[in-house]
C-alpha cells in the first residue's frame, strides 16, 4: 500500500514537473546597441552559433556596407571595387563566412558574394547583370537568385563547389531562394505555371515541391532549421500578409499583434522563430514565437531599451540555439540601429505556486500512509 501511494505522488509530481515546463515565459537577460560603421544607421541580418553578427551600415560618401560584428567590434567587409560602394551582408555561418551582395565594376549592378578568410568573392550570375547571396549553411554552400538573361527573369541559385546552379522555378518564370540548412535543402519562392501564384518551396534532392500558401495567392520563404521546419510570409484568403511556421506538414499562421501583416525571417534548431508583426495602429513591433505564443520583444526589452537608446525595435531577423536574437529599431538619433539581445526561459509565477501546493497535498498524504502502516 505504502508503495502504492508513492506511485501516485510520482506521477503527480512528474505531471506537476510538465505543467511547469510548459507554463512559461521569457525575460531578457543581455542587450546591446551594436553602433554603426557611419552615422546615418545600422540593420544586423543574422547571427551564428559564436555570436557572430552579421549586417549592413551606412558609411558616409560611399554608402551601405556590409559588417561582421565579433567580440565587440564592428568591422567593415568592404565591397567588390564598385565605384559606388555599396555591400550587403544577408548570412552568416558559424565559420563566420559572410554571404550578400555587392556592386561591381561601375554602377548599380549587383554581384552574389562570400567574404571568407578576410576576402570577398564574386560568385558570379546565372547569365544575368545582377545577382545577390541571401543564406550561406555550415559547408560554405550558398543560396540567392540570379537574372538569367540581362535584367528581366531571375532565378534560385545555390553555389557549391565553385560552381553555380540554377534550381528552376516551379513552372512559371521567377524564383528566389532565401535559406539553406546543413542537408543542403534550400527554400524561397517560385512562380507557378498559369495560374498567377507565387509559391514558397523546399528544394530537396533536385526537386522544387510547393509549400502552398495561408489561402490566398502569394507566398515565400525566408529559413528553414535542420528539422525542416521553415518560416516566411504568405497572403491571407482575407489579403493580408501572415507570419508562418512550416512544420511537418503543415503551414501554421502565426497572427499579427493586431495589425494587417506580420513577417517570419529566422528560426533556431528549437523551432523558435523571429520576425516583425504590425500592431492595431500599423507599427511594425519585432517579435518572438515560441509553441504557440507571439511575444513582443519591445515588451520584453522595455526595461533595457530607454538605457541603450532605443525607441522601438521593429524587426528581427535572426535567432541562434542559445536564444540570442538579432535585428534593428528606431534610435533616439533618429536612425535605424541594430540590435542584440538574449532570451531566458523563465516560468510563470502562479506556477512556482502550484507546485508547491501539490507538492505539500503529496507529501502529507505519503506521511498519513506511512503513519497508517507502522
Amino acid at each position: 500500500m505504502i508503495h502504492h501511494q508513492r506511485s501516485k505522488i510520482t506521477v503527480l509530481l512528474a505531471f506537476v514537473a510538465v505543467t511547469t515546463m510548459s507554463a512559461q515565459t521569457f525575460s531578457v537577460t543581455t542587450f546591446t546597441d551594436l553602433g554603426q560603421l557611419g552615422t546615418q544607421g545600422s540593420t544586423a541580418t543574422a547571427v551564428n552559433a559564436s555570436g557572430q553578427i552579421a549586417g549592413y551600415s551606412y558609411v558616409s560618401g560611399p554608402g551601405d556596407r556590409s559588417f561582421r560584428y565579433s567580440g565587440g567590434v564592428m568591422s567593415d567587409l568592404g565591397t567588390l571595387g564598385g565605384s559606388l560602394g555599396f555591400s550587403y551582408a544577408w548570412a552568416i555561418n558559424d565559420s563566420g563566412e559572410v554571404a550578400g551582395r555587392a556592386n561591381y565594376g561601375g554602377g548599380l549592378n549587383f554581384t552574389a558574394y562570400r567574404y571568407s578568410g578576410g576576402v570577398m568573392s564574386d560568385l558570379g550570375t546565372l547569365g544575368g547583370n545582377n545577382s545577390q547571396a541571401e543564406g550561406i549553411n555550415n559547408a560554405g554552400q550558398v543560396v540567392g537568385h540570379s537574372y538569367v538573361t540581362g535584367n528581366s527573369a531571375y532565378h534560385a541559385f545555390r553555389y557549391s563547389g565553385g560552381v553555380m546552379s540554377d534550381l528552376g522555378t516551379l513552372g512559371g518564370t521567377n524564383s528566389t531562394a532565401f535559406g539553406i540548412n546543413t542537408a543542403g535543402k534550400v527554400v524561397g519562392g517560385a512562380d507557378n505555371t498559369g495560374n498567377g501564384s507565387f509559391h514558397a518551396y523546399l528544394y530537396s534532392g533536385g526537386i522544387m515541391t510547393s509549400l502552398g500558401t495561408l489561402g490566398g495567392n502569394y507566398s515565400e520563404a525566408y529559413e528553414i532549421n535542420d528539422a525542416d521546419q521553415i518560416v516566411g510570409e504568405s497572403k491571407t484568403a482575407g489579403g493580408q500578409f501572415h507570419a508562418f511556421l512550416y512544420s511537418g506538414g503543415s503551414m501554421i499562421d502565426l497572427g499579427t499583434f493586431g495589425g494587417t501583416r506580420s513577417k517570419a525571417f529566422g528560426i533556431n534548431e528549437a523551432g523558435q522563430v523571429v520576425g516583425g508583426a504590425r500592431d492595431a495602429g500599423e507599427n511594425d513591433r519585432a517579435f518572438f514565437y515560441d509553441t504557440g505564443t507571439m511575444y513582443d520583444l519591445n515588451t520584453l526589452a522595455a526595461g533595457y531599451m530607454g538605457g541603450a537608446g532605443f525607441t522601438s525595435l521593429r524587426y528581427a531577423y535572426g535567432i541562434n540555439d542559445s536564444g540570442q536574437i538579432v535585428g534593428y529599431g528606431m534610435h533616439t538619433d533618429g536612425n535605424f540601429r541594430a540590435f542584440s539581445l538574449s532570451l531566458a526561459a523563465v516560468p510563470e509565477p502562479s506556477t512556482y505556486a502550484v507546485l508547491a501546493g501539490l507538492m505539500a497535498l503529496g507529501l502529507a498524504a505519503w506521511r498519513r500512509q506511512t503513519r497508517r502502516a507502522a
